[in-house]
């Protein structure tokens, strides 16, 4: 009573949560995005073009940051997944055709994932790469199914700090920074057609809608699971705390996204570009060729990061295809529900995973499976994000809470660019087949 009573007194502190507890969906979504195909589609940027598209990384930042917070005000103020949202204020074949790409898009992405990882510990180790893609997708259901979600949050948070290879990497081989600072805010003049398609590849891999699905569920299961929270919409006493700490989260888990692409770009330009490499079509590939250029320490890094960042990115490329699915269909959800509780929530998750399992014993090429979740993640991405921005202003879906003026701008310009890089990246796939 008496710490309670000093807390209430005139010039006394409340004590602040320390930032990392304070960290939380933002962070985990931001890393994620770093996944081992984002790994390949920047190491591609960096090969191909060298320091010459450092600058799309910062142009991106900022329309991340305000999509994302979208996404989450979304999940924490009505206390449901994008999924429920959209079944309860829209059409029924806007909610199935973009909840089916979106489960298409994901379960192809964890494939792509899991042979990545295992291409990489057989770099690092040895052994078989089919056994395992097997290993890494059992780890991580049991983590997912049999851990409770108060236990396994800090587990993913805790896996975000496994990219910081990446940033220790490029500290290890040799960078012209004089350069680097010039190229990454002067944008090149000159835009060939493979130039257009790789950056639109960047647009896609860093604005993806997992990301969307995945913050909103988040936001949601740390909601159900705090001690008297509620959606915000019906506690708007706890308002404040909550959207500042989004804010907060947010910014820090899509600035720490952001600053690891650009990283990991940096170092492919500076030892994979100035040897003459410029073609990479894996992130295994891209950790092999850095071996003889910067050496063993930071292929060494390389390769182990991409282990780490799949552990993270699996779950939530499984989890936020589960929780769009079973929202769809009114089950139960939850990673802090039990197996016997949200049977089918578990469901999609264990049947994207083990689909993704099996498409790495197919004879489909990673890169064209890559190239096909790339193409359907930029089909459901522009919708999405428009009626994201048009759920964020209705105030029968968001109450007192719907986003103000600088959101709007920020969402609405970060869906156009979108809708941009989905158009040039049609006409360029439309050429190469001519």
């Amino acid at each position: 009573m008496k710490n309670a009573h000093a807390a209430s007194q005139p010039g006394t502190r409340t004590p602040r949560t320390p930032l990392l507890k304070r960290l939380g969906p933002g962070l985990v979504t931001g890393a994620a995005d770093d996944d081992p195909s984002g790994i390949a589609t920047y190491s591609q940027a960096g090969a191909q073009f060298g320091y010459g598209m450092l600058w799309s990384v910062l142009f991106t930042l900022p329309l991340m940051i305000g999509i994302q917070i979208v996404s989450a005000r979304i999940g924490r103020v009505t206390g449901h997944g994008l999924a429920a949202n959209i079944r309860e204020h829209y059409p029924p074949w806007l909610l199935h055709g973009v909840v089916g790409l979106l489960l298409v898009a994901n379960t192809i992405n964890i494939a792509v994932d899991l042979g990545a990882m295992a291409a990489a510990l057989r770099l690092l180790i040895g052994g078989s790469p089919h056994l395992a893609i097997v290993a890494f997708a059992m780890v991580s259901l049991g983590l997912q199914i049999f851990i409770p979600f108060p236990r396994y949050a800090p587990i993913l948070k805790w896996l975000t700090l496994t990219l910081f290879a990446y940033v220790a990497t490029a500290f290890v081989v040799h960078v012209s920074w004089g350069e680097v600072l010039w190229r990454t805010f002067v944008p090149p003049v000159g835009l060939s057609a493979d130039y257009l398609l790789t950056l639109v590849a960047v647009f896609g891999t860093t604005i993806s809608p997992y990301l969307f699905f995945w913050q909103a569920s988040q936001e949601v299961e740390e909601q159900r699971a705090g001690p008297g929270e509620a959606p915000l919409r019906d506690a708007p006493g706890q308002a404040r705390a909550h959207l500042n700490r989004i804010k907060l989260d947010t910014y820090v888990g899509m600035a720490f996204s952001n600053s690891v692409a650009f990283f990991i770009m940096l170092t492919a330009a500076a030892t994979l570009n100035l040897h003459g490499i410029t073609d990479i079509q894996s992130s295994a590939q891209a950790a092999e060729a850095l071996r003889p250029i910067g050496g063993e320490f930071a292929f060494a890094l390389f390769a182990a990061g991409i282990i780490g960042t799949g552990m993270l990115a699996v779950p939530v490329l499984a989890g936020s295809a589960a929780y769009a699915v079973a929202e769809s269909f009114r089950w139960p959800i939850g990673l802090g529900l039990r197996l016997a509780e949200a049977r089918g929530f578990y469901a999609i998750l264990t049947v994207a995973t083990l689909v993704g399992v099996g498409l790495n014993f197919t004879s489909i090429p990673p890169v064209r499976a890559l190239i096909w979740s790339a193409v359907i993640n930029g089909v459901i991405s522009v919708p999405i994000m428009a009626v994201m921005m048009l759920m964020a202003v209705r105030p029968e879906i968001m109450g007192r809470f719907t986003i103000k003026r600088e959101l709007r701008i920020l969402g609405w310009l970060a869906t156009l660019i979108m809708a941009l890089a989905v158009a040039a990246m049609f006409y360029a796939l439309g050429r190469a087949s001519t």
